[in-house]
């Protein structure tokens, strides 16, 4: 089901995958070069209906409005409440995250809008070749349960480039992985593999948060 949510940034089209019987709903946004196709939020979307996390995948009004660079930081946070007031139900928590730009919104907004978690995707801790950039304040200043799913091979930050979490903090690696969770050929692992790397990191994160 999709449906047209008004934002003070411009109409956001919302893209919703129902569980039989939710425990949770998780909020995905989209990153600055691409929209909910991308591979990750799509695997998510089809896995975790089964495990009882509904999955609403938000596609940004700039990419409604089919233009095709992301506005400032500001206007994405603007038009990020909307979109997720859209997305609740009442009596479950909702979990708000995406990739990349998405994560970055996610984890700026999400304790002011009363989120139980944020999850990040490829979150760009730093420009490619610009470690001095670093956006690790974002990320550690969430407030909430964070999850961070990382490859192991992101131009926009390795695991290894992450600075120490706090306890309320996970990080999971997907090895040999891009910044779009795509993995070489030659790599161990294939590209499904990895795909299903994202999916169970999510699904444990989410229905067993203490474990």
């Amino acid at each position: 089901m999709q449906r047209i949510v008004d934002t003070p940034a411009g109409d956001a089209r919302l893209h919703h995958f129902r569980a039989a019987r939710p425990r949770a709903l998780l909020l995905l946004g989209h990153g600055a070069g691409g929209g909910v196709e991308a591979p990750d939020l799509q695997a998510l979307a089809a896995a975790l209906p089964a495990a009882g996390v509904s999955v609403v995948l938000a596609e940004q009004p700039w990419r409604v409005a089919g233009r095709r660079l992301a506005p400032a930081p500001a206007a994405l946070d603007a038009g990020w409440p909307a979109q997720f007031a859209a997305a609740a139900e009442e009596g479950l928590p909702v979990y708000a995250g995406g990739r990349s730009a998405g994560a970055r919104v996610a984890c700026r907004t999400s304790a002011a809008l009363g989120a139980a978690g944020v999850l990040a995707l490829a979150f760009p801790l730093h420009p490619p070749g610009r470690p001095e950039k670093a956006r690790s304040a974002e990320l550690l200043d969430t407030g909430l349960p964070t999850l961070v799913v990382q490859g192991g091979a992101d131009t926009f930050g390795t695991p290894a480039e992450f600075p120490a979490l706090p306890a309320t903090h996970r990080l999971v690696e997907v090895p040999h992985a891009s910044h779009g969770f795509k993995v070489p050929k030659r790599a161990p692992l294939t590209q499904e593999a990895a795909l299903d790397l994202v999916v169970a990191a999510v699904t444990d994160w989410i229905v067993r948060p203490g474990g």
